[in-house]
């Protein structure tokens, strides 16, 4: 019986402008459906979400813009960057998603790409709603005035 080794680092890649351009309303955590190469990519780190998004095409959920860079020992079964990558989700949640999208300005923003403790890919995805300009700047003036309150603790 062979025991998978643990690694000490954790694979943790953010969408950082998904908090600053959306509110994001509810999260769902999903499989995505990778080939080798990909996953070998993701596990040295080198992909980007801040593009992506995700959207329905018959009746399944795909995000799109995800950018995962070429494995650089992957010879000809190289994969390519930015293809479209099915999500996994339950049939109940999947069902969910799509009557809330119905709604005005509502999207899947993709927040957070990561390798569980089984080591598999996993993505965070929101349900979320756009801001307005004047939201943006609430929000920057809450971010200053936190760190400002952190900077005086310590």
């Amino acid at each position: 019986m062979t025991k998978r080794k643990e690694k000490s680092t954790t694979i943790n890649i953010k969408n950082r402008k998904a908090e600053y351009e959306y509110f994001l309303l509810t999260k769902y955590t999903a499989g995505i459906v990778l080939t080798g190469t990909e996953i070998k990519s993701i596990r040295a780190g080198k992909a980007n979400l801040t593009d992506a998004y995700c959207l329905f095409i018959e009746n399944e959920l795909w995000i799109r813009g995800l950018h995962i860079a070429e494995y650089l020992q992957g010879s000809y079964n190289n994969h390519e960057p930015k293809r479209d990558r099915k999500l996994l989700l339950t049939k109940r949640e999947l069902k969910k998603l799509q009557s809330k999208l119905k709604d005005n300005g509502t999207t899947i923003i993709p927040t957070l790409l990561f390798i569980n403790e089984n080591g598999l890919a996993k993505i965070d995805v929101y349900l979320a709603r756009g801001k307005k300009m004047y939201d943006k700047r609430d929000a920057i003036k809450e971010k200053d005035i936190r760190r400002a309150k952190e900077r005086n603790e310590e």
